[in-house]
């Protein structure tokens, strides 16, 4: 017969597990440093059905895979699970990246294991569903040195710690309700962060609408509002509410009760990111989900910017990385890369908003890597206007490139700049992408890829730590997408690397007599500074 545990004992228990990061903690943030085993569940323990609007998204699995870069610790052993196997090409592209480390010796330190199922369920839920695997883990394990990492840590994760008795690396699922929309907003004002106004959370069409005719109310001038699901992921589960047709419709003049309905009626004219949302199925959601509706910031040439920090067992706030993030989508509100540093302009700003969100978060008992999305919106006295957006209480899309940065040049992030320098004092700056796609890159394997980054030179040189590191090969074959971050020793020459990557792809992706293995035909540079439009 099943024993039940009580809810209250598996949480006590979580919080002594989670204590025993304490003692290892310099073994883990060191990484070079003491014997420490690692299990890598790189679940997307998201909502579901706003995931699968992301084009290959089973494959985002494979983002954490920089963390295989760890294994030149020669004491560090790394057990990564996955849904469905990796191509063996990809595995060994990553460690043929480990500066000082024989192949082999990285290779016998590595477990990699799949559960070898398609369906959409998060990869925790399949792991627990699946008792053998998960004994192999726990005899592979060693109790007293060992920890799990995840992209973002629910109640399944925490019941994946419990089974293995291994602590988790992540926040208590108890406090995700600070990373969702509402959530955020609360914290913002907690720690005097400047942010839009916007509501509280909601749970059905007529409660959103009034909340969106009183924020109209506060604000008369208002053009647009945004109204987001409150857990969403790179930017789905976001729309635009057009004001301008209704204020012929709902003038200054008319009452609060004939803008409800004129707003009400409006909704289904709501602008969404994804091509196959409609109203009809985003309304679906609030229930479920909740939602909140923010005043749209106006203004020309704004920018996306975020900082990434985290907090330690003992619960110390650090500050990580700054990043200017590239979005896109119908609206603009699609993540699709980032650059490294932010602009030096207001770098230090969103790290000082950054470390005061991380202290209220701490003394909520949050831990490990957390960040902050915010509008940065230029004035006339050459200053910006700089608004927090939300914050993601989990691994994010600028966390694999910077991380991929540390690992492979052993630096540091300089919080007194915001910048980057490696071991020689050289500062080093990157661009990033999960979002390379194109539909004539269908088709092509992993090892073609390899074959490509052998035949123009795109990989990462460990001499001149340039170059370029690839992510997400499992989706260029199905989907024409790839993922990819270009390091330089200047901005330019970051985007100078990236462009040659295009221009190689593009190349070898041309009808067999069109090719000319030269570049006379380039494609059109990455627009970094283009218009974005708020997260």
């Amino acid at each position: 017969m099943q024993v039940v545990v009580p809810p209250t004992i598996n949480r006590e228990r979580f919080r002594v597990l989670q204590s025993q990061l304490r003692d290892r903690w310099q073994s883990i943030d060191n990484f070079d440093q003491g014997e420490t085993d690692i299990l890598v569940v790189p679940s997307l323990s998201l909502d579901q059905q706003e995931l699968q609007k992301v084009k290959g998204i089973h494959h985002y699995e494979e983002r954490l895979l920089f963390s295989l870069i760890r294994l030149r610790n020669p004491c560090t052993r790394l057990i990564y699970v996955t849904s469905q196997p990796i191509h063996p090409s990809v595995i060994e592209y990553y460690l043929q990246l480990l500066p000082g480390i024989p192949f082999s010796h990285a290779r016998d330190r590595l477990l990699m294991l799949s559960v070898y199922d398609a369906s959409t369920k998060p990869l925790t839920q399949k792991i627990l569903e699946r008792p053998r695997i998960i004994e192999r883990i726990r005899r592979a394990l060693r109790s007293s040195c060992s920890y799990i990492t995840c992209f973002n840590s629910t109640e399944l994760e925490r019941q994946l710690s419990l089974q293995l008795d291994v602590p988790l690396l992540a926040v208590d699922p108890d406090l995700l309700a600070w990373g969702t929309k509402s959530g955020s907003r609360q914290v913002f004002a907690e720690a005097q962060v400047p942010h839009p106004d916007g509501s509280l959370q909601v749970w059905s069409v007529a409660d959103l609408a009034i909340a969106t005719v009183s924020l109209w109310e506060r604000h008369p001038h208002l053009q647009r509002m945004v109204v987001k699901l409150n857990e969403g992921f790179s930017g789905q589960g976001n729309a635009l509410l057009d004001l301008r047709p209704l204020y012929a419709i709902a003038p200054p003049h008319a009452s609060t009760a004939e803008r409800i309905e004129a707003i009400t009626r409006h909704f289904h004219h709501l602008s969404f990111q994804c091509e196959t949302e409609t109203w009809p199925s985003f309304s679906r959601r609030i229930p479920e989900l909740g939602a909140i509706v923010e005043a749209f910031l106006e203004g020309e040439a704004k920018r996306s910017p975020s900082v990434q920090c985290r907090i330690t067992p003992i619960g110390k706030v650090e500050i990580l990385s700054t990043h200017d993030q590239i979005l896109g989508g119908p609206d603009g509100q699609i993540f699709l890369g980032c650059r490294f540093p932010a602009d030096e302009a207001y770098r230090l700003q969103l790290q000082d908003y950054g470390y005061e969100v991380g202290k209220v978060l701490a003394e909520k008992g949050a831990l490990e890597r957390f960040s902050v999305d915010f509008l940065a919106i230029p004035q006339a006295n050459g200053r910006w206007d700089i608004q927090a957006i939300e914050i993601n209480l989990r691994k994010g899309g600028t966390t694999h490139p910077f991380m991929a940065l540390k690992l492979l040049t052993g630096g540091r992030y300089d919080s007194a700049t915001g910048q980057f320098y490696n071991q020689q004092g050289k500062a080093k700056y990157y661009i990033a992408t999960d979002n390379l796609h194109k539909d004539r890159y269908r088709g092509l394997l992993p090892s073609d890829l390899m074959d490509i980054i052998a035949r123009h030179g795109l990989h990462f040189n460990h001499n001149t730590e340039t170059g370029t590191i690839f992510h997400l090969m499992g989706c260029l074959s199905e989907f024409g997408k790839l993922g990819l971050t270009s390091i330089g020793n200047s901005p330019q020459q970051a985007e100078d690397i990236y462009n040659q990557v295009i221009h190689a792809l593009d190349e070898e992706t041309q009808p067999f007599e069109e090719r000319s293995h030269t570049f006379a035909s380039f494609a059109p540079p990455l627009t970094w500074e283009s218009s974005v439009l708020q997260a």
